[in-house]
């Protein structure tokens, strides 16, 4: 299915990847660095650091983090910033000392963050200031030994930086009193820096480059052990695919998922700077007035994001006077991309939005549809290089036959060496060939297309009958005066669950019996809603995807 699709779709693409000369990330950025020194690497909040700015930073936080703090090569580092400029250096810094980083969503509350710390064992974190209160609470429940704290505007520029540090800590009191005595401040960290001499250490293909943990919206968090080999190898088959329309030097990508969450640190981050490409950091893009200011000032080329935000995009008034000229293509993932949102999005800017597919145990990307939009909308499209997928029903016998539902599998050099620590849930999920089940249940057309219809967790049954969430939600979402829509199974005395449906209006005048209404026209009589909410929002990740486990609590 892959040769077919590569034959037929992308026929300059090979088949299997080429892999990176390089060992690791660290020589991939330092080649990188060196190749595009001039470029703009990274934008935010108006300032911008080039390829060289980003590398004479980083070497400096390394040499910190070697010389200063005593870190040796493995040892894990907790990142926890949204999209600001001193996430890449950072992260890079660590990088370049042989450390494996744990990304931690900004947003967690106390005992998130203490049981990923000592899950992880993380012996440093980076945090933004906004966030130090929270690891006061939890830092002497943790092996946590060095703390870097850093401010919003840190590396804006002076007197920007003091500006925007000011007006959030006094003004809109954005940062909460912290008592954390022996932190270090991130200008602290580079300057002390200076003073030791950085010395490479020796990173294999093979070593842990992250602790990428899950999302959590299927039970407790769980940390993906992903290789230096693992990223390389899924940057490069991305780079792949995205040669037949990506050039060097050229482009911007629009970077609004945060950097710490696996999508937009390979897709965006990473891919795109192999390229000599910008990111264009957007630090919140739950600001949507505010984000859509910031895309008006720049000639963007490509744009990641998930079915929420493109939602809250195109339904917001200023939406409209923003110019795509210079857009190429954007790129959905995380979620489901709904139809209705695919077609408002393509005819608005004139440019094709495609769908992938991917997970954080897999670096993440799996699956990718014709970069052209040729007409798959509603699918995954095929595995990228180097990537292969099969459908397994219950018993394990792979699903041979179109249409026919079946567990996603997938086997690529980019899948995980497994969970850190969790032996068992390791082999539950991961054969001794290699296959990783994914938990997604999918089916596939006979030109080899694939189509995620839910999570297996997910998965309503009604009188036996299979209800997939995605579908339902689907529907609800083309009718007119709805926003958003997320479906979950609720028990039945009868039928043993029905379909319960949660709905945010974009019109007050909508009504459950008009819901009912529309969804009797387009879905069979055990799909139909059988109860309906309002809500004024839903509980959504960090990223976006709605919470259907948050809903059911």
């Amino acid at each position: 299915m892959k040769k077919i699709w590569l034959d037929n779709y992308a026929p300059n693409v090979s088949h299997e990847i080429t892999p990176f000369s390089q060992d690791n990330l660290a020589q991939l950025f330092d080649e990188t660095c060196a190749k595009y020194p001039s470029n703009t690497a990274f934008i935010n909040m108006g300032s911008e650091l080039t390829f060289k700015e980003v590398n004479e930073f980083a070497e400096k936080f390394a040499a910190f983090l070697q010389g200063e703090v005593g870190l040796k090569p493995g040892d894990r580092i907790a990142l926890q910033m949204p999209n600001i400029l001193q996430f890449p250096i950072a992260l890079f810094g660590a990088l370049k000392a042989g450390l494996t980083i744990v990304n931690t969503n900004p947003l967690y509350t106390e005992s998130e963050m203490e049981h990923q710390f000592n899950d992880s064992g993380a012996k440093a974190i980076v945090i933004l200031s906004n966030f130090a209160s929270k690891l006061e609470k939890v830092l002497g429940k943790t092996s946590i030994e060095t703390v870097i704290v850093t401010q919003l505007g840190d590396l804006l520029g002076f007197p920007k930086s003091l500006l925007v540090n000011t007006v959030v800590k006094h003004v809109k009191k954005m940062v909460p009193n912290f008592d954390l005595p022996n932190a270090y401040t991130f200008h602290q960290a580079i300057s002390t820096g200076e003073k030791h001499k950085f010395n490479p250490p020796t990173i294999q293909r093979e070593d842990l480059a992250f602790l990428q943990y899950t999302g959590g919206t299927t039970g407790v968090s769980k940390g993906a052990m992903l290789t230096h080999n693992n990223i390389l190898s899924n940057v490069k088959q991305i780079k792949e695919v995205m040669t037949v329309l990506l050039e060097e030097n050229k482009e911007i990508i629009v970077t609004a998922l945060p950097l710490y969450h696996i999508f937009s640190l390979t897709a965006n981050f990473l891919n795109i700077f192999t390229f000599g490409g910008t990111n264009l950091l957007i630090t919140n893009p739950k600001d949507i007035k505010g984000f859509i200011k910031t895309l008006a000032k720049y000639d963007y080329t490509i744009m990641t994001g998930v079915n929420t935000l493109y939602n809250a995009l195109l339904n917001h008034p200023d939406f409209q006077s923003l110019d795509f000229k210079t857009l190429k293509i954007s790129i959905a993932g995380g979620m489901a991309l709904q139809s209705s949102v695919h077609q408002s999005w393509v005819d608005k800017t004139n440019s094709p939005l495609i769908e992938g597919y991917g997970l954080t145990e897999c670096s993440p990307v799996v699956n990718v549809n014709p970069l052209d939009g040729t007409d798959v909308v509603g699918t995954i499209g095929m595995p990228l290089p180097s990537t292969d997928v099969k459908l397994i029903d219950d018993d394990g016998h792979e699903v041979t036959e179109p249409q026919t539902p079946g567990e996603l599998c997938t086997k690529g050099p980019q899948v995980m060496k497994g969970y850190w620590q969790r032996p068992e849930e390791s082999q539950n999920c991961l054969d001794s060939e290699g296959w990783f089940k994914t938990g997604d249940i999918a089916i596939f057309d006979d030109k080899g297309y694939f189509k995620i219809v839910d999570r297996k967790k997910d998965m309503i049954l009604v009188s036996g009958f299979n209800v997939y969430p995605n579908e339902v939600e689907d529907v609800v979402c083309k009718m007119e005066g709805v926003l958003e829509a997320a479906a979950i199974g609720v028990p039945d005395e009868k039928s043993g669950e029905v379909v319960k449906i949660f709905v945010v209006k974009k019109r007050k005048s909508v009504t459950k019996e008009d819901i009912i209404a529309h969804c009797k026209e387009h879905l069979t009589g055990y799909k139909i809603p059988r109860a309906i909410e309002f809500k004024d929002e839903l509980p959504k990740t960090n990223v976006g995807k709605i919470l259907r486990r948050a809903l059911k609590d």
